[in-house]
């Protein structure tokens, strides 16, 4: 950057000593012309110390001051040149306003009040005047929020750890008070060196610098630029190395930047960012052993480990979606001792961290340890070793947690909170961090957080399950290797989802509901249990939740469900059909169609339930072919005259064995 500023200067300074030279050789406007000789000579002297220290100048405002300089300084030596004329008529008719030479001394002026300004912002903390600071100089006149950027960032570039920090802050309230400031900050040059306080400042500094990259990624353009000038790997570092505060907020900063710009996901995925996060999100939560090691000598076995270890299966039994097989074997649960239960916790993990899960589970305990124990010296290289043999004390792979039981709570839920808030924009639609998430122990954590979690906590966790469901019901690779009915964590989830199903928990209703619908495809014909609960949330006052129980519900009753025929009749049999009946005659709007659209389902897949026949469906689907705004939306106008058709067939067939 040094030859770029002294290129960049080369040509003022050329200008100046040529105005000096003309000054001299004046013959009309003497006077006149030795006052630009002065400002000129002091003007050329402040160049040449900016040529001398261009290793420290800040390029953006140099060029920008620098090219208004040189505007300037062509305007006084075409000025000045004028009075060299030496013959009499060319004085005659060389007109030269009075008020040229005020107007150019004052421009000449504030270029000096530029130059100073640039010297003295791109100085170290310890040559700067801070009186000086105070003030702007004179090009901000035009637009002083620019020049404040120009000053700040100059001040991460040179200043002190303390000054960057404040640096960092002032960026912060920029950035966060509007959008423009924020691409000022990019475009001006300002994420390399929040990027390095981050890495090198005291904790303050680092959190400040963080927070203001987070909200500089605004729109997807801006977040491309972030991510080349390497944000992915100094929050990865940081990630793994950093304080907990700083980790919490970095976080925060990912999940903002993937919000903002999704295919910015695969750029920390390869920087081992999702790695790092659930090793967060599992840290306390948690015992195990396996690809993402976990350290917790602290939790006790709860009753969401009851939930997920109450199976007698081997996690290694193949499983197939209900499309493929129709399979009658119930789910256990909670029907063995405590101290049953942690046997099976301890076995599970043993089991897991043994292998990937998919091999026969034949092998003796021996083997199993043995290759536990190479897995765990491989995922822990890098990282400090525990004293001791106990298994429970294992390293976090590639993350060093020296110091982070001793943090305090309140930073801890935080750091969960912020990392479950960025596995959920990360997760977001993309395959290959779905598939890294749930190969972790994330789904555990996060059926754990579920249940005993910070508000907060649990709202991030239930919108990641969310996320990461939904690409669960798009690929069923996904599905089958996370969601199969064996898994214990697959088990540990869907009891947590159904729990806030059930107690009808405001702010994770919604997405609990969601994940339901979105797994629909993974439960057995005997998991009768599921349906009920969102039965019940038809009758639900919220337009919202009703509606997103109607469609939760569609997906078990659709055409792609094969278990579709049980699921219909589970849904009639929990008095879904009255709620469907009243949602579609008096139900909103955006309620109507989804309520048809199942009852459409349910008519289709049982049309000789005697319940629709006493409830009059046939009626209500008459009644619908004949509402506009019903005929018209998608999906009903497909299956709307075939549901009817099937009814009236079978209703007037048998109606006179339900009357």
């Amino acid at each position: 950057m040094a030859d770029i500023v002294k290129q960049i200067l080369v040509r003022p300074i050329q200008l100046a000593d040529q105005i000096t030279k003309a000054a001299d050789e004046a013959y009309s406007f003497r006077q006149e012309c030795l006052e630009v000789k002065a400002k000129t000579e002091k003007l050329a002297g402040l160049l040449r110390q900016a040529a001398r220290a261009s290793n420290d100048l800040y390029e953006r405002p140099t060029r920008r001051i620098i090219d208004d300089t040189e505007q300037v300084l062509f305007k006084a030596i075409a000025l000045v040149e004028k009075c060299r004329a030496t013959g009499l008529m060319k004085r005659l008719f060389t007109i030269i306003p009075a008020a040229a030479f005020r107007k150019i001394t004052m421009q000449l002026e504030n270029s000096l009040g530029d130059v100073s300004w640039l010297l003295r912002v791109s100085a170290s903390g310890d040559d700067r005047d801070d009186e000086y600071l105070g003030g702007l100089p004179p090009i901000a006149a035009n637009e002083p929020i620019l020049c404040l950027i120009w000053e700040q960032v100059a001040i991460l570039f040179t200043g002190s750890l303390d000054d960057r920090s404040d640096a960092a802050a002032s960026l912060v309230s920029l950035a966060r008070d509007n959008d423009r400031y924020g691409r000022l900050i990019i475009e001006e040059g300002g994420v390399p060196p929040l990027l390095k306080l981050a890495k090198e400042g005291k904790l303050e500094g680092q959190e400040n610098a963080a927070r203001a990259i987070g909200l500089l990624g605004r729109d997807p353009e801006s977040v491309e630029q972030i991510v080349n000038s390497g944000v992915c790997q100094v929050f990865a570092k940081i990630l793994k190395e950093g304080h907990m505060k700083v980790q919490t907020v970095v976080a925060w900063a990912v999940s903002e930047l993937a919000s903002n710009h999704p295919k910015c996901q695969d750029h920390f995925a390869q920087n081992n960012i999702i790695r790092f996060l659930v090793s967060h999100l599992a840290f306390e939560t948690v015992q195990e052993h396996s690809k993402y090691a976990i350290v917790s000598n602290k939790q006790s076995l709860s009753s969401i480990h009851t939930v997920v270890m109450a199976s007698n299966t081997n996690p290694s039994d193949k499983s197939h979606d209900q499309d493929e097989t129709n399979s009658n074997i119930s789910h256990p649960m909670s029907n063995q001792t405590p101290s049953q239960m942690h046997s099976l916790v301890a076995n599970t993990f043993a089991i897991k961290g043994s292998g990937s899960g998919s091999g026969s589970g034949s092998g003796t305990n021996k083997n199993q340890t043995k290759q536990s124990n190479q897995q765990h010296q491989h995922h822990t290289k890098g990282g400090p070793t525990p004293k001791g043999n106990n298994p429970t004390h294992v390293s976090l792979m590639g993350t060093s947690i020296k110091g982070r039981e001793y943090e305090d709570p309140e930073t801890k839920a935080q750091m969960k909170a912020m990392a479950a808030r960025a596995l959920w924009q990360l997760s977001r639609g993309n395959l290959q961090i779905c598939r890294s998430i749930t190969e972790s122990r994330a789904l555990l954590c996060f059926a754990v957080l579920l249940e005993k979690g910070d508000d907060e906590v649990k709202s991030y966790s239930a919108l990641a399950m969310m996320e990461i469901t939904d690409v669960a019901e798009q690929y069923s690779e996904l599905r089958r290797s996370a969601f199969k009915p064996t898994s214990p964590a697959a088990k540990a989830v869907v009891e947590q989802l159904l729990k806030v199903i059930e107690n009808e928990v405001p702010d994770l209703l919604i997405p609990c509901v969601k994940s339901i619908g979105s797994l629909s495809r993974t439960f057995r014909a005997t998991e009768t249990r599921i349906i009920a609960p969102l039965v019940k949330l038809l009758d639900e006052r919220e337009a919202e939740v009703s509606m997103e129980a109607a469609v939760a519900l569609i997906k078990f009753a659709c055409t792609e469900n094969f278990l579709r025929d049980n699921h219909s009749k589970a849904i009639i049999a929990a008095g879904g059909a009255k709620h469907l009946i009243q949602l579609v005659y008096f139900g909103e709007q955006m309620v109507q169609a989804p309520a048809l659209v199942l009852l459409c389902y349910i008519a289709l897949n049982v049309p000789d339930s005697e319940t629709l026949a006493q409830e009059e469906v046939l009626v209500v689907l008459e009644w619908s072919t004949k509402q506009s705004h019903l005929v018209e939306a998608p999906t009903i106008d497909e299956i709307l005259p075939e549901a009817k058709s099937r009814l009236e067939l079978y209703q007037s067939r048998g109606s006179r064995g339900f009357h």
